[in-house]
Order: structure tokens, then sequence, then C-alpha cells
């Protein structure tokens, strides 16, 4: 019975962990490879409903479809003949989603793939009924993994008759939770792709603790985090726990400890608990008498609460004044509502479709009364009254007396009427903040090595199960073990605030215990510098950020080579794990991947004081690692604008550029200048594709 009522539970709809997709969870053993799709019998009937030309972006047939007796639909996107090399390339987004994303969703994955000579695929992933419900009818592969590869071994079958017969070949990526379902399908099917580039992924223990712990430092860190910031920024003191209390430098160890990036919280104030809204009534079903242990029993922080968790306890009893839909929240001032048709299928944003729909209906409440101001992160809606009385609806937002709704029973939510009495109460999502203090794991995961003595037993009291691996296993179809078929390449970002950079680390050493002396012709972990969860997040602060799209580029790219001609790609990236600090080599010619590694000084240092005024003088030395491509753009932002309007003349692409400029600033004040540099493999200086970013970043106080 408990059983069913854990899986029942952990089938909240979507999962980030990094935008880590939890469509719904099933124990299983070891993967064991499926027979290829195309013998699958659910998957039997294909047919095709669009087949027509397009000319945008580029040139290609467009070919629309889907499987007779199943929601799962298709699109092909395909080259004229002459451009096409005999393979594809397939987008695996992180939840099951449209299968019509690719022509507006920014990411320039047709063009790319008809340069890169190949056609390109997008599914839905069988359609929403192919994820897991309450009656838990639905088997979880579909989604996973089954759906896409019968729209991949389909796909053969129509780029067979175009093209002519021959081997086609196949090559997957996704991100977050589809990087989750790229490596499932990897280690589950075999003859159906031959090479695959999971990104930004999450180990089986990333969800939900990597929201939990940074939570935990963003609510008794928040007034400090200004003087963290501005400590580990460019010029900065390089000492961010100066000024800490014991309490906050705790916090912010043990946050660092568990992964998160120092320099990625520089916009603490705009990220918020991401998707953690997402799952958070999962963990409440999972494992319900936790949150009633947390405040009760020895071992747990709020036995014996300090302060900061007293005061940040909220309890406010006060009634319904109006429900509000997405229009009307809005024009009452509440930010963070999911606009239809923008920010589907990628990294960073999925998780919102389970959070907003787009639809007309209630996503948020006026109360009558205005809660108290206690840092509120999320908690639940508790409805003390009623036709809904005894429900209690997550609650994602709290600004003034509006409440904006996490993810919710819509009927519950319909019975909810004015003048019904609530309670706002965080009790249980503060309990939450502390919840990976008690799923430690096996002693494979070394960051955990913070929450276990001397004698290698756990400090605190532990759950009875482990909730990680069944949210990863919701999304891979099984729990990723590193067993896989065909060639990876992961692609890691050293600012990830979800999927935070120790991950992959992890995936090396089950590759490395799986594969031996022969890993080496099995896969690559590469990190990319300055690069954040979401490729497009690199907008939220260009001057710190860069889009590492083009690096996903030049890995499809390399593992095509890799398979088809045996060419092997550029080294992994070389790096420590220090304190759950992924630290990569200082150097291009001893970190390898194929970013370009940027080095900028402002009068010989990264920080200088001036006079306004006073002429500053800058160098810059951008050299990418051997082998792998050269410079073929440079580009200064001196206001700290984002910008970049000021682009550095190349006469030639190189491999190691070395440049100057110089700048006067007529005001007082601090500004942070950039430099953004791009390298390609063939030097090409004009193509848009595989043109691989990074940054300098120094400090200027004008007095």
């Amino acid at each position: 019975m408990r059983q069913a009522a854990m899986r029942k539970a952990l089938l909240i709809g979507i999962l980030a962990g990094s935008s880590l997709a939890v469509p719904h969870v099933v124990l299983a053993a070891e993967p064991v490879a499926a027979d290829a799709p195309a013998a699958d019998p659910m998957f039997s009937q294909p047919y095709v409903d669009i087949d027509e030309w397009r000319d945008k972006p580029v040139r290609h047939r467009y070919v629309h479809g889907g499987f007779k007796g199943t929601e799962a639909r298709f699109s092909l996107y395909m080259p004229p003949k002459e451009k096409f090399e005999r393979r594809f390339f397939q987008y695996v987004t992180p939840v099951p989603d449209s299968e019509n994303l690719a022509p507006t969703n920014g990411l320039d994955q047709i063009g790319f793939s008809i340069d890169s000579g190949g056609y390109f695929v997008e599914t839905n992933s069988g359609g929403t009924n192919a994820t897991a419900g309450p009656a838990f009818n639905t088997d979880p592969k579909i989604a996973a993994f089954r759906a896409n590869a019968a729209a991949a071994q389909y796909s053969r079958v129509i780029a067979s008759e175009m093209y002519g017969a021959g081997k086609i070949y196949g090559y997957l990526y996704g991100g977050s939770g589809g990087g989750y379902r790229t490596l499932g399908s990897m280690e589950n099917t075999k003859g159906v792709w031959d090479g695959a580039v999971p990104f930004v992924l999450g180990s089986p223990m990333a969800a939900p603790n990597s929201f939990t712990i940074r939570m935990h430092a963003m609510r008794i860190l928040n007034a400090k985090f200004p003087q963290i910031i501005d400590a580990v920024d460019a010029g900065g003191s390089g000492d961010p726990y100066k000024g800490l209390n014991a309490e906050e430098a705790a916090a912010l160890k043990e946050a660092t400890a568990m992964g998160f990036p120092l320099k990625a919280w520089f916009n603490y104030d705009k990220f918020g608990v991401h998707a953690f809204t997402a799952l958070y009534q999962g963990m409440v079903m999972a494992d319900p008498t936790y949150f009633e242990d947390f405040w009760t029993k020895p071992g747990y922080l709020g036995f014996n609460p300090p302060e900061s968790l007293k005061k940040a306890r909220l309890q406010f009893v006060t009634k319904i004044r109006d429900p509000l839909d997405e229009d009307e929240a809005t024009a009452k001032g509440m930010p963070d509502l999911r606009i239809p048709g923008t920010s589907r299928g990628t990294a960073e944003d999925a998780w919102r479709i389970a959070v907003n729909d787009g639809s007309k209906r209630t996503v948020a409440f006026e109360l009558e009364g205005t809660p108290p101001d206690v840092g509120f992160l999320g908690g639940d809606l508790v409805v003390l009254s009623g036709e809904a009385k005894g429900a209690k609806i997550a609650i994602r937002l709290l600004k003034g007396n509006i409440a904006t709704l996490g993810v919710t029973r819509l009927g519950t939510v319909a019975k909810i009427k004015p003048g019904d009495e609530v309670r706002v109460d965080n009790s249980n999502f503060l309990a939450a903040q502390t919840f990976h203090r008690h799923q430690v794991p096996d002693a494979s995961y070394k960051v955990y090595d913070q929450f276990r003595g001397p004698d290698g037993k756990p400090l605190y009291p532990q759950r009875k199960m482990l909730l990680g691996p069944m949210f990863a296993q919701g999304a891979a179809g099984t729990v990723p073990t590193g067993r896989f078929n065909g060639k990876i390449i992961t692609v890691n970002s050293l600012l990830d605030r979800e999927a935070v950079p120790w991950h992959s680390d992890w995936y090396r050493r089950k590759f490395d215990e799986h594969y031996g002396a022969d890993a080496v012709n099995r896969y690559r972990i590469w990190y990319t510098e300055n690069a954040l969860h979401g490729a497009q997040q690199f907008s939220e602060d260009p001057t710190r950020v860069i889009n590492y799209n083009p690096m996903l580029e030049q890995a499809l790219r390399d593992v095509a080579a890799w398979v088809e001609k045996g060419v092997s790609p550029p080294q992994s990236t070389n790096y420590k794990v220090i304190d759950g600090q992924v630290i990569p080599a200082a150097t291009a010619a001893t970190r390898g991947s194929v970013q370009p590694v940027v080095t900028l000084k402002v009068n010989g240092a990264a920080r200088a004081v001036v006079k306004a005024g006073q002429r500053v003088n800058f160098v810059t030395t951008i050299s990418v690692p051997p082998g792998t491509g050269k410079v073929v753009g440079v580009e200064w932002d001196f206001d700290s604008s984002g910008k970049f309007a000021e682009k550095a003349l190349l006469k030639a692409a190189a491999q190691t550029v070395t440049l100057t400029a110089s700048h006067a600033f007529a005001k007082p004040g601090t500004y942070f200048v950039a430099m953004r540099a791009f390298s390609h493999r063939t030097g090409n200086m004009t193509t848009p594709y595989a043109r691989i970013p990074n940054l300098g970043r120094v400090r200027v106080v004008v007095k």
C-alpha cells in the first residue's frame, strides 16, 4: 500500500533540477537494452499528414505525422538531397512537449542540422497520455524513450525513400530533464541512435536536493548576498565569508560544499526557487511524516529552531477576496507568470508548463489580509472553511495580499470561493529546505561527506527512502547507471544552479567504472565556463554569462565525426573537484575541451582605481585549446550595458590572440568591463554555427 502511495506521489508533472522532468516514477531494475523500436507494437502504424517544401529558415522538406492509436506526433525537417550527408539530429525536450517547437524556439535547430549535413527530428514524446497519471496505467518508458525511438526509426524509412538506401546515422541531444531522457535512451535502446550529447545533466540525486540546499542559503543569506557577490566578482576581495555570522557562514559553506557555484549567486533576487514549486507537493505526498518530524523530533532543524527559522515561519489566517486568472493577476502587478507560447522546450523553462499552461483558469488568489513579510519563498494555502475545507494548495509566490499558485489540482482550486477562510502557511516549505541532510546516499556522492561523521555514518536522522533516484527514473525511464550504447559527449555548465557542476563528474566516474581503459573511446565530459543551466539565460547578464548552445553544436558535429569516421574528439575538460566545486585547469593548453580561455587585465590587474577622465589600458589574451579551432571574433563592453557595441578588428583567425584597448570613464562609479571572444573549429569568421564564446571581466573604480 505504501509503495503504491509513494508511486502516486511522485507523479508530479514536471521537475527541473534542473528542470529535470519527472512525469512519472516506476521502480525498476538495471536498464536492459530494448528491441529496435520499429518492432514496438504500440508504434506499428505510422502515418504522414503533412508533406511539403518550406523555405524558412532554410530550404527544407517538412514532414509531419504520428502513429495510429496513440497521441505520438513527430516533425521532420529534411534538406535537399545535395546537402544530405546521411545523418539526423534529434532534440529531446525536458518534458513531453510539442513536435512543432523548432521553427520558433530561437535555437535555430533546423538551420544547424541542415548546415551539418543532416535532417532534424522533434516529437511530442508520445503526448500527454504518455505521462503516467494517478491511475498509473501508462508505461513511463513511452515518454522517456519509446516514442522518440519510434519516430527516429520511422524517419529513416522516409529518408531512405528520399535520399536512397544506405546507413543513416542518428544523434540524440537534450538538456536538464532532456539530459536524463537522452542518457536513458542511450542506456535502454540499441540500433536507434549512434551517439548523443546529454547536457546540463543532473545526477540521480539532483532532485530535490539541488533546490533544497540553495533555498536554505537563500533564506539565511538574503541580506548578505550583495557583499558575497561582490567578494567573488572580478576585482573583489575573494573572501565571501567576511562579515558573516556563524549561522550565515555555515549556510554558505553547506551550499558551496554541496556544489552550488559561488559566482552563480549574482542575481539571487531573481531566480527564486525555480522548479521546486513543481516537485514540492510530490515530496509532501511521498514522505508526509518528514514535515511533522521536522518540527517535533530531535535531529531536525525545526525541533529546537534557531531564531532565524522562527522569524521565517508564517501561519497567517485570512479570507479569500477574489480568484484571479493570469490577466487579472498580471494587472495587479504579479510577475513571473508564463506567457502562452513562450519558453517551451528549453532546459531552463520547461517546468513552467506545469505551473501555468496559459489557459483561462485561476492562477492566484487575492486575500482580504496582507501577510507579514518574512522573506516568503513558498508554502501552502490551507483551506479552513467552505467546500474545499481541508485542502492544501501550493503557493509559489506571495506579493502583498496576492498569492500565486504552484502546481495544483484544478478541481480543488475551483471549489475555493470568496469568503472562505484560509491559512497562508510555509511550515512545510521551511522544513523542505534541509531535506537533503536526511537523504545521504552511497559513498559515490562525495559532496554528502559533510553530513557523515568520522565513522562514515550520517550525522542526521535518515528517511526511509531516497527520493532523488525516483525522480531521475521518472524522467529517464530507469535510474541512470552510466552504462550506455554508442558514444557520448556531455556538455555541462560551471555556473549551473540546478544541475550543479559535480553531477557530471559523478557520471564520469561511473563511465570509468564501467568501461575502464576503453572509456576514452566511449565518452567525453566538457565543461562550459561562465554558463548557466539554460543556454538562453546569458541574457540575464551578458557581461557575466555566455550562451552555451554553440558548444552543443560543436559536440554534435564531433560525436558524428567520432562515430562515422573514427575521429577522436577533443579531450575531456581537465578539472578538479575541491569541496564540491569543479575547478577547471587554468590555461587552454591544460584545460582541454573546446571552449576558448580568456584572460583580461586592466592596468595589469583585475581591478583598477582611476580618476574620471583618466584613460585606462586593457589587455586580453584569448587561447583556444590546441587542435580545436581558432579565435574568430572579439567584442568589448566598456559601460556594463551588456550590448558589446565595440568590436575588435581581427585580420585573421588564430589559435591565440592578444589585444589591447583603452578607455576613459567620464563619470565616477564602479564599472565592470567585459570582453567576449569566439572561436570556431575551422576558423570560419562568418558562420553563425558552432561559434563558441567565452568572456573576461574586470572592475574599474572611477573616483
